[in-house]
């Protein structure tokens, strides 16, 4: 199939979050390229329905079996198969009529159905980037056994293999991942101490869901991608430099052996990362803002003060030592992210209760996917207990 002779079916899991949303615009750009096939959810029927109502897909999915009913009822006027639980997630992202996989899940629940799908021999445009954290070892086994290739989706990850391309057998000296630093860049500890949930929800340059922009603000988002990076580009995290760029228009760059750098620019907008990797390796007209140099003027670049964002340091430690660790260190964050915009811990007590999490948790070295999911489980209780006892 070729984007050329016949539409591409896109399964998105997590049509209605940021990510789903931004795709549903690109595939609405382009409706003589895309069908969306399939769209899944976690709990928002309401939207469900309507981008149903719109896009006529083959399938959908909510994840809240609750709402089941609802869904049902509000599409018995189209043929459009409705399911609900966690498990439909996966079962529809193996559809032998499904010709890409996007997946927008936020967190853990992400890694279940990308493994499916892996094993089913569908391309990945992935933007879940707890999968790779997880289990990267494992996804990126399963991707080469069943020789299907995993698009990356994230706009860092998006900009390096961008830069790549037409640089096959030359070695990666060093990537560069960008940072816009959020919010609370030039804020001290005590600042720090105060911040509240609203305040680290208010993104400077870019518009995500609530726990990755609660994730862009501790850094803990960029330890993340770090792991990404370290499993799509076969580099070591020594090789993989944080740089703060609060203007977010270099969205990563590489450096190679003779010393030369290649970056990716662009205005901060997902839908481009979005639709190259659905349309790799063909780049298709998208409509929005360009890049005014000119008006810009100039770009500013900071180290990443890992003393005071720990959350990034964690990350590292995580990967360093491998096996279960970026697991645990996913699981904890999950909990904690959750826990402070609850108003139950403070924003310095997210990279306390993840690094007591790490020190307590049981560890592997050579985990099995039953292993991660077993973590997870462990992890997240203990990561409860600690919030609890700091709230």
């Amino acid at each position: 199939m070729t984007l050329q002779n016949q539409k591409k079916k896109i399964a998105i899991l997590g049509s209605t979050g940021s990510i789903g949303t931004q795709a549903l615009d690109v595939i609405r750009q382009h409706s003589d390229l895309f069908e969306a096939h399939t769209l899944t959810a976690g709990s928002n029927a309401e939207l469900l329905v309507q981008q149903a109502r719109e896009f006529r897909p083959d399938s959908v999915v909510i994840a809240n079996e609750s709402k089941y009913s609802y869904i049902s009822e509000s599409l018995a006027d189209l043929p459009i198969k409705v399911y609900a639980g966690t498990s439909a997630i996966g079962d529809v992202a193996t559809l032998p009529s499904v010709d890409m996989v996007l997946t927008a899940m936020v967190g853990f629940a992400g890694l279940e159905p990308t493994v499916r799908a892996l094993q089913a021999r569908k391309p990945i445009a992935l933007a879940n980037k707890e999968t790779l954290v997880v289990a990267g070892e494992v996804i990126t086994r399963l991707a080469l056994e069943n020789r299907v290739p995993i698009l990356p989706v994230d706009s860092e990850h998006s900009a390096i293999f961008q830069c790549l391309s037409g640089e096959q057998g030359n070695a990666i000296e060093k990537i560069l991942l960008t940072a816009s630093g959020g919010p609370f860049l030039h804020y001290n500890d005590a600042d720090l101490m105060a911040v509240t949930p609203k305040q680290a929800l208010s993104h400077p340059n870019w518009k995500m869901g609530a726990k990755i922009t609660i994730d862009s603000a501790s850094m803990m988002n960029k330890g993340f991608e770090m792991i990404e990076a370290k499993w799509l580009f076969g580099v070591s995290p020594e090789s993989i430099e944080v740089v703060v760029h609060p203007e977010s228009i270099i969205h990563s760059a590489v450096q190679f052996a003779d010393g030369s750098v290649k970056a990716q620019l662009g205005v901060p907008d997902m839908r481009l990362p979005i639709q190259y990797a659905l349309s790799y390796p063909s780049r298709l007209p998208l409509g929005g803002d360009r890049l005014d140099l000119f008006r810009l003027g100039s770009l500013h670049f900071l180290p990443a003060d890992q003393q005071k964002f720990r959350c990034l340091a964690l990350a590292y430690e995580a990967i360093r030592q491998g096996g279960t660790m970026p697991c645990i260190l996913n699981a904890a964050n999950e909990v904690a992210n959750a826990a402070f915009r609850r108003g139950e811990i403070n924003f310095q007590h997210i990279a306390t209760v993840i690094e007591r999490t790490m020190q307590q948790c049981a560890f592997t070295a050579t985990p099995t996917l039953d292993t991660y999911f077993e973590t997870d489980a462990e992890a997240r209780r203990i990561a409860a207990g600690f919030c609890r006892a700091d709230g």
